[in-house]
């Protein structure tokens, strides 16, 4: 590992501990909430849609949400660990076998759709053990 990779990964590392970032993949649609500056004053936006991809690694890791908007499809990229990201939430998993769903840019209305990720008792207490150690 040379010098600057080794740098990334702590400023990744320390970044990581002074934000709560949750585990999400590809498929979820999650709500993005974001710091939107007008003119003097600041306000919080959110930004809610399915994550199609993720990319990156370290503090060069970004993920695209799309969303539909009045009937037109909006996609929007944002860096993982960005500061004028606020919160990310994750408010429902889908089950995909990609790790990009740019397909879904082709598609209206049911073939749309991605089907619901059931959890488990044993797969819902997983994460939380890894978030604790």
């Amino acid at each position: 590992m040379n010098v600057i990779e080794q740098l990334r990964k702590e400023e990744a590392d320390r970044l990581l501990a002074q934000r709560k970032v949750p585990e999400f993949r590809p498929g979820d649609t999650v709500r993005v909430n974001v710091r939107i500056k007008e003119g003097d004053r600041e306000r919080v936006q959110a930004y809610e849609g399915v994550c199609i991809a993720r990319a990156g690694q370290g503090v060069d890791e970004n993920f695209t949400v799309r969303k539909i908007s009045f009937g037109e499809g909006v996609e929007r990229v944002f860096p993982i660990l960005s500061p004028m990201i606020e919160s990310i939430e994750v408010k429902r998993r889908g089950v995909v076998r990609r790790a990009k769903l740019y397909y879904l840019r082709d598609r209206r209305g049911k073939s749309a759709r991605i089907a619901e990720r059931q959890m488990t008792a044993a797969s819902k207490e997983e994460p939380a053990e890894k978030s604790e150690a």
